[in-house]
């Protein structure tokens, strides 16, 4: 793997896809016993979490169900701190086993809104699975139920995670070197 640039920033690899998939090979198999003759509605987070969730979606071995939602908190490099919900939830929820599919918790913020907001829909219960998880960005107390990669805080890209939309395509991730931060 080499360096990429984009928007005239440069990025190092980070985790290659090979030890991606592993991981969400192993993920898939925690949640897969977890839920064992249940039926967990997936709700991926657009547009970010769309290769996690195809690839862990593949690998549940029970019955479970699949929709999306769109949130949005990003611009450029930081979180704007203001959550905007680009595309709602059709699904009812009520009763049911949710698993939310993130691509990165970081503040916090944004899951937190989310899960919020399916908690009044009463559902029987709700986990998430984050790919990554930034425990040194988080700004309240939250942490994700599945993890697949505890990271430092810095900005990344790749396997769904943007910039200002481009790179989501990268197998690899990619962080952005040091000397830019």
């Amino acid at each position: 793997m080499k360096r990429v640039v984009y928007k005239g920033l440069t990025f190092e690899p980070y985790i290659e896809s090979e030890k991606i998939q592993a991981r969400i090979t192993e993920l898939a198999s925690q949640i897969t016993a977890d839920y064992e003759g249940k039926l967990p509605l997936f709700i991926c987070v657009l547009n970010g979490a769309v290769p996690f969730a195809a690839a862990l979606f593949q690998q549940i071995k029970t019955d479970a169900e699949i929709t999306f939602i769109r949130l949005k908190s990003y611009g450029g490099t930081q979180s704007t701190g203001v959550m905007k919900e680009v595309l709602g939830l059709a699904e009812d929820v009520e009763g049911r086993d949710v698993v939310v599919i993130e691509d990165i918790v970081d503040t916090g913020f944004t899951i937190k809104h989310l899960v919020d907001g399916l908690k009044a829909k009463n559902p029987k219960s709700i986990r998430v699975a984050s790919l990554l998880f930034k425990p040194e960005a988080l700004q309240i107390d939250f942490k994700p139920d599945y993890v697949g990669f505890s990271i430092p805080k810095k900005f990344i890209i790749g396997f769904g995670l943007d910039l200002d939309e481009l790179a989501r395509n990268l197998p690899d991730i990619y962080v952005l070197c040091d000397n830019q931060q």
